[in-house]
């Protein structure tokens, strides 16, 4: 659809845009390395997921999910961004845990990844938190602060990893991913002409 922007919307305040590259593309399921060989990097997995624009995205994104880092758990928080970068930020557990890993780098306050889960997923219906981001977050719609694929970027085997943060893949220390799906979770891309596609309806591909 090359989308020029998504737009999430939910009724626990989640309202947030975010931009994606010209070169952007989704990816999910297998992959294939470069020398061929196919593989499945994240099993059970029903997301797919693309490399959002450095420093384009703005508005609150609120967790729905509890975050396990480095043992400490962080849950209910939101980040506001601004300009691309999260501004401020508060959790009711693990609030210190949280802003240090915002500010662990200066692309650890901007986004790396935009991932679509639907509500009804696998891991969402057992009930189980695993107290491991890559089981919890097939469980949710999600998006990481730090470091972007360079995977998701068309034709990304071919270019410097100099070009690739010029097109807007962030760089950073880290990678962790945040839930943010509800069962009302809204998702609609915008084209380039302002045309709108309703991706997500109630948590669900629309």
């Amino acid at each position: 659809k090359n989308f020029d922007y998504l737009h999430y919307k939910s009724k626990n305040g989640t309202d947030f845009k975010c931009e994606l590259m010209k070169e952007s593309v989704w990816c999910g399921g297998g992959e294939t390395t470069l020398d061929g060989v196919f593989f499945n990097p994240n099993m059970p997995t029903e997301e797919i997921f693309i490399t959002p624009k450095k420093g384009k995205c703005s508005g609150r994104l609120v967790s729905t999910m509890p975050l396990s880092v480095r043992g400490t758990l962080i849950d209910n928080f939101y980040i506001d961004f601004e300009d691309g970068k999260a501004v401020s930020w508060h959790a009711e557990k693990g609030n210190e845990a949280l802003g240090k890993l915002i500010t662990t780098d200066e692309g650890s306050s901007m986004l790396g990844e935009l991932a679509l889960v639907p509500k009804d997923s696998a891991i969402a219906e057992s009930g189980l938190l695993y107290y491991n981001t890559l089981f919890d977050e097939n469980a949710s719609c999600h998006v990481a602060i730090g470091m972007g694929y360079s995977n998701c970027v068309k034709g990304f085997e071919n270019m410097s990893l100099d070009e690739l943060r010029e097109l807007g893949v962030n760089d950073s220390m880290i990678h962790v991913d945040f839930m943010i799906g509800t069962a009302d979770l809204s998702i609609t891309g915008i084209k380039e002409d302002g045309s709108e596609v309703k991706i997500f309806e109630n948590g669900n591909w629309a």
